[in-house]
């Protein structure tokens, strides 16, 4: 069973950065892709980017888009977000999560929940006004 754990988050001024990162244990996966999901108070998680291990192939969504960066390291099984430029409205609960198969990168599935089989619990951004 595959574990998920998320670092970085913390309190940050608008217009400052952070760097999240997301490290896998328990298992490895010889192919499979990784993203980043955020929930703010009162509403839906949402996708925030993801990133295709066996090429480095990413997506992001509109919202962060020039902003945001996600990378990997496969070496020690961890992703990150760095996140640049922050907003108030950035304010979230960050989620990693792992689809193990890659069925996510069929086309319109990337924002889908349901195709990341691990997820982690979830670490705080708050973005200051």
């Amino acid at each position: 069973q595959a574990q998920l754990v998320e670092s970085g988050g913390g309190l940050v001024q608008a217009g400052g950065s952070l760097r999240l990162a997301c490290v896998v244990s328990g298992r490895t996966f010889s192919t499979y892709s990784m993203a980043w999901f955020r929930q703010a108070p009162g509403k839906e998680r949402e996708f925030v980017a993801a990133i295709r291990w066996r090429d480095g192939k990413t997506n992001y969504a509109d919202s962060v888009k020039g902003r945001f960066t996600i990378s990997r390291d496969n070496t020690n099984n961890a992703m990150y977000l760095q996140m640049n430029s922050l907003k108030p409205e950035d304010t979230a609960v960050y989620f990693c999560a792992v689809d193990p198969i890659g069925r996510s990168w069929y086309p319109g599935r990337l924002n889908l929940e349901y195709e990341y089989d691990y997820w982690g619990q979830g670490t705080q951004v708050t973005v200051s006004s």
